[in-house]
């Protein structure tokens, strides 16, 4: 609305020209969303469920009874801020509308006294990632092509539609999944998932928004790219008014209302990269962290198979109950790693080819 309002204004004041320049619009994202989180939550802690603690979880004990399920606040706050920010095309806006509903999902489990369960939760999952699959498909691989751009090959490869749609499925059940595992130690998921997210929004506005750049670096130009850009560093402001909120010791808890969104939209960010492998450079703390404990459950429900007996996971209730690190030595430590991992591997896929 704010870009649209600019093109009409600055016919008649030529400084409102800045509103169409996207350089400004994620300024302003960003700044808008921190400053109202980081004002505003506090004033939604009366209306928000309380936690009520987790059975063999170590430190859960310290997060009972604080308001919880704010994911709800601060996702709203990020859709109201693309709405109004962003010229959003069809795709753009069912992911924000996608990201909401995902968020919904998690806070209706935030608040109920009884939990719905693993496997009802993993299928409502499903549900979304399958149509966010088909929506990606049908709005950007079916338009530009049904290719990804991989580290160590210089030509972009052709991707059959039906697998196309299974992977980018499964990323993003994964990445749900896995950052909502990795909720567990105050600041730790909103810190991983903030850098995954300025991450992907420096990639989508400088390198696959920038036609001479993508050109020069052999990867596919994103017409989109600014727009994605706007619309990921609005999510990133807002996480960081949240943050902080959180950081340790924390006052208000996101909840699934918040990890699944910030899982859900960072699957979505990778596939929108054209390239899968994007995730391990964006997220490969919180697939560590939390697949792992999904891969472990899994062979033991499915396979009978007992692997990791030794290893707690999520691995940050590891560290902590284990190897004795503190809340601040499990964040200060996951998050130096994966600083290292995504500069080492957004290096090697870009230059790499």
């Amino acid at each position: 609305m704010l870009y649209y309002l600019g093109t009409y204004l600055e016919q008649f004041f030529g400084p409102a020209r800045l509103f169409t320049s996207f350089t400004v619009l994620i300024a302003i994202a960003l700044f808008a969303g921190f400053l109202l989180t980081r004002f505003l939550l506090p004033k939604f802690y009366s209306l928000l469920p309380h936690d009520r603690g987790r059975e063999f979880v170590p430190g859960s004990e310290a997060a009972k009874g604080k308001p919880t399920g704010s994911g709800s606040v601060f996702i709203t706050f990020f859709v109201v801020l693309t709405v109004l920010l962003v010229p959003m095309n069809e795709l753009q806006l069912s992911v924000v509308c996608l990201t909401w509903i995902t968020m919904l999902t998690g806070f209706l489990d935030d608040r109920s006294v009884k939990s719905w369960g693993e496997y009802r939760k993993a299928v409502l999952d499903l549900i979304i990632s399958i149509a966010a699959s088909f929506l990606l498909y049908n709005f950007l691989a079916k338009k530009t092509g049904c290719f990804f751009w991989l580290p160590f090959i210089t030509d972009p490869v052709h991707i059959p539609e039906p697998v196309y749609i299974i992977i980018s499925t499964v990323m993003l059940w994964l990445s749900i999944n896995t950052t909502n595992c990795t909720d567990g130690v105050d600041g730790l998921s909103s810190t991983l998932v903030m850098i995954a997210l300025i991450t992907l929004g420096s990639l989508f506005y400088f390198v696959l928004g920038h036609k001479i750049i993508a050109t020069y670096l052999l990867v596919p130009h994103l017409t989109s790219g600014a727009a994605w850009a706007v619309i990921t560093f609005a999510l990133s402001g807002v996480l960081m008014g949240y943050l902080w909120h959180n950081a340790y010791p924390s006052k208000v808890l996101m909840g699934d209302a918040g990890s699944r969104a910030l899982g859900f939209f960072i699957g979505v960010c990778v596939m929108v990269t054209g390239n899968p492998f994007m995730i391990l450079a964006t997220s490969s703390i919180i697939f560590v962290n939390g697949g792992m404990g999904l891969v472990k459950v899994a062979l033991i429900r499915f396979c009978h198979i007992h692997l990791f007996d030794n290893i707690r996971f999520p691995l940050h209730d590891h560290m902590r109950k284990n190897r004795g690190w503190s809340p601040t030595q499990v964040l200060i430590k996951f998050m130096i790693m994966q600083l290292l991992i995504t500069v080492a591997l957004i290096g090697m896929f870009l230059k790499v080819r």
